[in-house]
Formats: C-alpha cells, structure tokens, sequence
C-alpha cells in the first residue's frame, strides 16, 4: 500500500511541518556539496549504536554517542531515502501539528526520533553501521495519526500487478498495515535474517511512542471536534 494523500483537511496551516521537510531537504543537499568529505561528515552526524557501549567505558565521549540521536534524524542517504520520507510527513504531519498545536508537533517530532533512535540502540547495541534517517520520527508521527485519526480516508495505490488501483482505505488500515510490516521485518531481523540495513525497530518503537502518546493526550480540543464532525 502506498497513501497518496488523505481526505483530512486542517484548519491551521503546517508551519512546522513545512519547516521540518525544507530542513531536511537543505541537510541533504549540503551532503551532495561535500563530496569526498560525506562519509566523516555521515560517521560524526549518524547514529551508532556501539558508541553507546564504548561511551560507557570512556572510549568514547557521551556527546559523540548521544548527538546523533537528534543529528541523525535530519540525514538521509539518497534521494529515494529523503522523499519516501518526506512524502509521509507531508500527507500525515499537517493533521498532528493541527491537532497538538505547532511548538508541541516540533517537540513531539524530536522526541519520537529520539525515542526511535534508543529502541535501535538497544536492538542492534554492537552495530557499527551509521543509521541516518528521519524515518524513526516520522513513524511517530503515523503512530499519532492513527490514534487520533482511525477512519479517516486515505487515498491509497495498490500494487497488485499489472493493475494498480487506487481507493480510499481508513487511516487505521493503511497504517496499522505499515506497522505490521516493519514488525514482521523487524522480527526476522532481530532472527538474524537480512535486514537490508534499515532500522526497522527504530520504526515500530517511533510508532509505538506516537500511539500511546497521542492516546494518553486524550480527547481532542474544542476545535479539533468541531472539524471532526
């Protein structure tokens, strides 16, 4: 399933959200100006869970180790990387901005990156490999939307080749359908199948982190009911 927008209109306009996508944009194309320089630039920045380990002996200063929990989130890898990602945000971040109110959608978004990057440490604790990607925070934010959002519509293409329908599914069904797929990849990997090097725990704990979260915010505001009628 791929969403191609939603039927969820706000009332306020994203401010953060437009802010975080032109953010993450402007940090990936000053990684293309870096040349042979990335790759420093990617292990200073990246998250790596085995600095924990050695931070904890002192091979390793705690701000090395603990920075990138936030750095990384505004790092992509490539261009396929960096709009996947963005195009999530953009369908889904408007709504949660409108719902929590514009310096709390920001504080939610770093929080749940930060709380997805802490669920890869401490499921892949002796990686070396640098994680970067917004994708952990962002699945925060899928995880908020279907709390707070079930049945909303969302336009959705499926790819059951040779034809690709597009129809409109609930949010829940879309999302939870995502969901499963990164546990069950999660799972295998924690299995010691391949992982193709995505933080797939990452996912399911940014998710899990924006669920609950937005459950325990309770019931929307006066005006969120008001639109939601």
């Amino acid at each position: 399933m791929f969403p191609l927008r939603d039927e969820n209109p706000s009332l306020t306009t994203p401010v953060v959200t437009r802010a975080l996508i032109a953010l993450n944009v402007g940090v990936f194309l000053y990684e293309l100006t870096l040349g042979s320089a990335l790759p420093e630039f990617v292990r200073a920045f990246a998250l790596i869970p085995r600095r924990f380990e050695l931070a904890l002996h002192g091979a390793e200063s705690v701000t090395t180790a603990a920075l990138p929990l936030i750095s990384s989130i505004f790092l992509h890898g490539g261009w396929a990387h960096l709009i996947g990602n963005m195009w999530y945000l953009w369908i889904f971040g408007d709504n949660i901005e409108d719902r929590v109110g514009h310096v709390r959608f920001l504080l939610f978004y770093l929080a749940g990156g930060l709380f997805a990057g802490l669920v890869h440490v401490i499921t892949n604790d002796q990686s070396t490999l640098p994680t970067v990607g917004a994708s952990g925070a962002i699945a925060g934010v899928l995880g908020a939307y279907a709390a707070a959002f079930p049945r909303s519509r969302v336009i959705t293409l499926i790819p059951l080749f040779p034809f690709f329908p597009v129809v409109a599914l609930p949010a829940l069904l879309v999302l939870g359908f995502w969901f499963l797929m990164q546990f069950a990849s999660g799972t295998l990997a924690l299995a010691g199948g391949a992982t193709g090097g995505v933080a797939w725990w990452a996912h399911i704990g940014g998710f899990g982190y924006g669920y609950v979260l937005m459950l325990l915010l309770g019931q929307p505001t006066r005006r969120s009911r008001a639109r939601l009628a």
